[in-house]
């Protein structure tokens, strides 16, 4: 089977925000695969998807404190400044964790550990919705 959805998440603010549910509420039909594997391309540079802790909060606020350090905002030198001074610093973190994941499925749910959820990194200010193109490939149930 193959399947392709483009899902739209929420606007957020900034910040790493755990998105595994609102992603595979835009993917029903992976519940019909019985071996496979889901691949999420965020078609967006400025922001990112990762795998991390899904239980304790405390874990994306020390992503973002963590981030902004590495790649802080204002720095002087920076040269693309088009949409305010977060637009490069935005665009360094999307490329440092990336726009896309590879996850297994077994059983029609994703395979990942207990305490594994996908977090999108919304990297800018005022980054709006951002789209997902998610592609299923498997085996059907």
């Amino acid at each position: 089977m193959w399947q392709q959805n483009l899902i739209t998440l929420r606007a957020k603010p900034r910040g790493f925000h755990l998105v595994t549910d609102e992603l595979l509420a835009g993917l029903p039909e992976l519940k019909a695969c019985r071996v496979g594997l889901l691949h999420l391309w965020l078609q967006h540079t400025s922001a990112s998807l990762t795998v991390n802790e899904n239980a304790d909060p405390a874990v994306r606020r020390d992503f973002e404190r963590f981030f902004n350090a590495l790649v802080p905002q204002g720095r002087a030198g920076y040269e693309h400044d088009d949409e305010g001074p977060d637009d490069l610093p935005a665009h360094f973190k999307a490329s440092l964790l990336g726009c896309q994941l590879s996850l297994p499925v077994k059983a029609g749910r994703l395979a990942m550990g207990t305490w594994q959820g996908i977090y999108l990194g919304e990297h800018r200010d005022q980054g709006g919705a951002r789209k997902v193109l998610a592609t299923l490939h498997g085996d059907g149930a």
